[in-house]
């Protein structure tokens, strides 16, 4: 008769290893070897055995130390990323302080850029009207120095006229 499932126990190694190989089809003895193997100890990892407690224990204290490693580490590396965020908000601070400064600084260059080009365009104003003055005032002089040559040469021609 073949045991019941339902019910919670330990069966023989005999019992196990026959549990197995009715329930599962493997090949390769190496595998089954190590199957039957982990069957069989089975329930020494479940034992109220005052060894097993210590190893349980031995095994707790172990996983405590790991994880009070991994706890360490993630208080350091949350430590350190608030101390990075810190640093990188003073730089991003200081930048911006930088770059108000650098703003100030060009307004007001660009002010003093913008009278100067201001004062240039009415000087340049004042020099064309100038330049235009200059030149009407030229026009009308070569216009009198033609009138008087013209004059000085119709009285050269009277002359020579006259005299001959």
């Amino acid at each position: 008769m073949t045991p019941q499932r339902s019910q919670v126990g330990y069966s023989t190694p005999e019992e196990r290893s026959s549990l197995f190989s009715d329930n599962f089809y493997i090949q390769d003895p190496i595998s089954v070897l190590h199957m039957t193997n982990f069957l069989t100890n089975i329930p020494q990892y479940f034992s109220s055995n005052p060894s097993s407690h210590s190893n349980n224990s031995t095994l707790d204290e172990a996983d405590r130390q790991q994880t009070n490693i991994i706890c360490d580490r993630k208080r350091r590396r949350m430590v350190s990323n608030r101390e990075s965020a810190r640093r990188s908000r003073i730089r991003k601070q200081k930048l911006l302080e930088e770059l108000l400064s650098q703003l100030v600084r060009l307004r007001t260059d660009n002010q003093t850029l913008m009278e100067q080009l201001n004062h240039l365009v009415e000087s340049h104003e004042r020099v064309v009207d100038e330049n235009t003055r200059l030149k009407e005032e030229a026009t009308n002089i070569i216009h009198k120095l033609d009138e008087i040559l013209l004059a000085n040469t119709s009285m050269d021609m009277q002359c020579f006229f006259e005299l001959s």
